[in-house]
């Protein structure tokens, strides 16, 4: 577990890594030190092969109300180089959270603004507290998107919403980005954290390899043409076939008993 004070937290327990934004008297907005340290946490979540499904959180009134806004005004003519500072380190840990096999969950309350739309958007599954109010916001400050909501964005809504969602930074309550699907499911404020770490707690339970698997068939299939997409699955599926947990997972199916999956 990282320190209380740690602008990102970090705890590991049962299979689940929980990572949490932690400056709360800015709703967690980014700066150098706390991208460093989600940067830092990602890795560290990448390389524990206990890890089999990873929830992302924030502490006080909000998940991630984006860049901190105040940083980049008092850097005055050096805001590209703080602003690279903190994107470099940023899209660092989006591919890391992309590559990882575990299933990764956003569990998302209150403001959910500019970055923290595309670590919501970049997550595997999302789910919503019914006080989350999102909105993309990069064009309030007069700037684009950063941390591949670009690309995340048109995939979940379409381009045409994309472009509304991108261009005119308008607020999205809760029931609304379940009905766009930028979210999975929506509960009461709560009850987030204990319908959170239900879905974890299952993610973590099932077969790890076979997430990784789907998540790059999906993820990747964008990019494929229909013959190379099914050369993917025939390929990840033989893969899968060489697993503890096919043999478990058929060994069940065929007995009508529950599977046991241990992520090997």
């Amino acid at each position: 577990m990282t320190p209380e004070n740690s602008p990102v937290r970090l705890d590991i327990a049962d299979g689940i890594a929980r990572i949490r934004f932690n400056r709360p008297h800015v709703l967690n907005a980014l700066d150098e030190a706390s991208v460093l340290a989600l940067a830092a946490a990602v890795d560290k979540v990448s390389r524990d092969e206990t890890v089999r499904a990873v929830v992302l959180s924030g502490e006080g009134r909000a998940f991630l109300a984006g860049g901190d806004v105040a940083r980049f005004h008092a850097a005055g003519p050096d805001a590209p180089k703080v602003v690279s500072a903190i994107i470099d380190p940023f899209h660092h840990a989006i591919l890391a959270l992309a590559a990882m096999p575990a299933p990764v969950i956003a569990s998302l309350h209150g403001a959910v603004a500019g970055a923290g739309v595309s670590v919501a958007l970049a997550a595997d599954l999302a789910i919503a507290a019914d006080d989350m109010k999102m909105t993309l916001a990069y064009t309030r400050i007069g700037t684009s998107p950063d941390g591949s909501s670009t690309f995340s964005l048109p995939r979940v809504v379409g381009l045409r919403k994309a472009m509304e969602i991108a261009l005119l930074s308008d607020t999205v309550e809760a029931d609304e980005a379940l009905r766009l699907g930028l979210v999975n499911k929506v509960v009461p404020a709560a009850e987030l954290a204990a319908e959170t770490d239900k879905l974890a707690k299952r993610l973590a339970e099932g077969p790890t390899l076979a997430y990784g698997r789907i998540k790059h068939l999906l993820r990747s299939s964008f990019g494929h043409s229909l013959s190379e997409q099914l050369n993917a699955e025939r390929d990840a599926f033989i893969a899968s076939a060489r697993t503890e947990d096919f043999a478990a997972g058929a060994k069940a199916f065929v007995q009508k008993t529950p599977p046991r999956f241990e992520g090997k």
